[in-house]
């Protein structure tokens, strides 16, 4: 098991060590470095994500309140020289709080107890599948999300793909001119499709894999759309469309 993470510091210097202290330990994967968190925005919207390591103090935007915005957050770890955000930060369940400069040693205990938090996550999403998963015989093939104060009946054949936004999704279907914007999570709706009809390919896009007429750097085509792939999905993509070379 390995956690993907980011580094998001204003410091060159501290970014450097980040790396180093990530490449340290087995289990982390460092997906990038990013100079302010409107760099780690566009890293988050593309890329999964499982562990950030954020600076506090930066310019523009504090990490607490940055933080604050997301939606969708992976684990965190405060890495700062200041510590009067202690208290702040346990209100916002971050995995740890560490003080620059930050030791290897104290650097990998912070690490294992983020492997220790993201098992317990992994666990908790399991045992909340109480039905059987979408698409087994015992399941329908189609849900209802509210729409304008109406429940809206959705096949599953007939979505093409699904995007999300910040607290709402389109889903994109061949029987309507128009998306149909609903009120939900991305994570949310997943759990409702079919695994073996339906992948996310983009941390904003899922896909129904029949309705896939192409693939080109990185990008489906699914009629007059394009829908960006992460590098993290192409693979599982590839497998899933059972390409082989």
């Amino acid at each position: 098991m390995k956690l993907r993470c980011i580094a998001v510091d204003d410091e060159n210097l501290a970014r450097k060590l980040l790396e180093e202290n990530i490449q340290q330990v087995p289990f982390l994967e460092l997906v990038k470095t990013c100079k302010n968190p409107f760099e780690a925005i566009e890293v988050l919207e593309n890329e999964e994500i499982d562990l950030m390591f954020l600076d506090i103090q930066m310019p523009g935007m504090l990490g607490t309140k940055f933080l604050q915005t997301l939606r969708e957050k992976p684990l965190v770890i405060f890495v700062t020289a200041y510590d009067h955000y202690a208290v702040e930060s346990y209100d916002l369940e971050v995995v740890d709080y560490l003080m620059k400069p930050v030791s290897l040693d104290r650097f990998t205990k912070a690490a294992f107890k983020a492997l220790d938090a993201f098992k317990k996550r992994s666990q908790e999403t399991t045992s909340l599948t109480i039905n059987p998963p979408a698409g087994t015989e015992d399941s329908p093939d189609y849900f209802f999300v509210n729409v304008e104060y109406s429940l809206v009946k959705i096949n599953f054949d007939q979505i093409t793909h699904i995007e999300g936004l910040k607290d709402y999704i389109k889903i994109f279907t061949t029987n309507t001119v128009h998306p149909i914007l609903t009120k939900s999570t991305l994570k949310g709706i997943e759990e409702k499709l079919p695994p073996r009809k339906f992948l996310r390919v983009q941390k904003s896009f899922i896909v129904n894999l029949d309705k896939i007429e192409s693939i080109r750097n990185h990008r489906i085509s699914i009629g007059k759309y394009e829908i960006p792939v992460s590098d993290a999905n192409m693979e599982a993509l590839l497998e899933a469309i059972n390409y082989t070379k």
